[in-house]
């Protein structure tokens, strides 16, 4: 396993490779039942090709995630191995001493006195100003003063214009954790964001490298554009590269279900070193997000100048949805999951229907998108 290290925090070495505690095997697709034989298994087997940053969140597994890192944690005696990282869930914080009340939670579920790594969760404009308006910030600086969170930064899910804001609005910020593959580049914070903290000694955690688990199973135009690379390479090792290949990035979350699924990508994270890749390489990877971007239905850059929306509809977001629908032909329940992309960041289930035709965002559109039109028919294929 290679290692990487945060700017603020050198005094750590970090697994390229993080373990992403969202995706674990479950019973029956019951997210709430975690397969705790199969998990764990992952779990060591993780630890053993030499990954020590484990990420979880509060909400994640119908917040069973935490308990079970914690329980595997001191079952095998593995404090000292592993870097623990959580969340917080910044959308159940409505007064001063809910910021108290969840770390304290947190603490007990993971059964340690010390959380590494905590991470104020899925900020956007509107957490964003919970954590000012409620003293969020005074509340991480005093915790890390006491010892019961080592470090602390953010995960995001908003436009660049508001990474920006959140990166600018505080100077303590010692790592962030946002969406990066090769398709979504100018996705949210994407590559623009990444150099922005890197300008400001902020480091990157990079999660959805596979897209969750898209890029992993590619159709036939992609395999033959990787083809091309004349030498045998799986499709999830091509998106890991990719998010690998960049200075700024400490650590790569992969969200892996099962034991085989870690070793390979363990195996990837052993050799992929920053600026590694060839121009050849490079252009395959480039030709295979394009290859996707002809394909989906909205040119939508997720810019959100349409933003905010008086009504509350999240219009780059669902786009984005839309467009990952259509391109990765998404088989499953969509309006299951669209629900469970939401869901995943806390918010509505619904963001399409509240949609009231006003016309507010049209003119804001650099690139003249029939945005109401567009909305409903992104609410007709994701809601069929």
């Amino acid at each position: 396993m290679l290692y990487r290290r945060f700017p603020k925090i050198p005094e750590l070495e970090i697994s390229a490779l993080g373990y992403g505690l969202m995706r674990l095997p479950t019973m029956a697709g019951d997210p709430s039942r975690i397969d705790e034989a199969k998990a764990e298994t992952a779990f060591l087997a993780a630890v053993d090709e030499g990954v020590n940053y484990f990420d979880s969140a509060y909400v994640y597994h119908d917040q069973k995630s935490e308990p079970f890192a914690g329980a595997v944690v001191e079952r095998h005696g593995l404090r000292d191995k592993v870097l623990l990282a959580t969340k917080c869930p910044v959308w159940l914080v409505k007064e001063r001493a809910d910021w108290e009340r969840l770390l304290n939670e947190q603490l007990a579920r993971l059964r340690t006195d010390r959380i590494d790594f905590y991470l104020l969760h899925s900020l956007d404009a509107g957490r964003w100003e919970t954590v000012r308006k409620l003293g969020g910030i005074e509340f991480l600086e005093k915790a890390k003063r006491d010892g019961r969170i080592g470090h602390f930064g953010f995960s995001f899910h908003d436009s660049l214009p508001v990474f920006k804001q959140i990166v600018d609005g505080y100077d303590g910020w010692e790592f962030c954790q946002v969406q990066y593959n090769y398709i979504d580049t100018a996705f949210q914070a994407g590559s623009e964001g990444i150099a922005y903290a890197a300008a400001r000694q902020i480091g990157t955690i990079v999660m959805e490298p596979l897209r969750g688990g898209a890029l992993a199973r590619v159709p036939e135009g992609v395999k033959s554009i990787f083809a091309e690379f004349g030498k045998p390479r799986m499709a999830a090792e091509w998106a890991l590269r990719f998010a690998l290949e960049r200075q700024e990035v400490a650590t790569v979350l992969s969200g892996m279900g099962s034991e085989r699924e870690l070793r390979e990508n363990a195996a990837v994270a052993s050799s992929a070193r920053p600026n590694s890749m060839t121009r050849k390489e490079l252009d395959l990877i480039e030709r295979a997000a394009a290859f996707y971007r002809e394909r989906m239905p909205v040119p939508c850059t997720t810019c959100g100048y349409c933003m905010p929306c008086p009504h509350g509809v999240i219009i780059p977001e669902v786009f984005a949805m839309y467009n990952a629908a259509v391109a990765f032909e998404v088989k499953e329940d969509r309006s299951a999951w669209y629900k469970k992309a939401y869901a995943g960041q806390g918010k509505g289930a619904d963001s399409c229907a509240a949609c009231a035709a006003c016309g507010e965002c049209l003119p804001k559109c650099p690139q003249s998108i029939r945005i109401i039109e567009k909305l409903a028919e992104a609410h007709a294929y994701l809601m069929n």
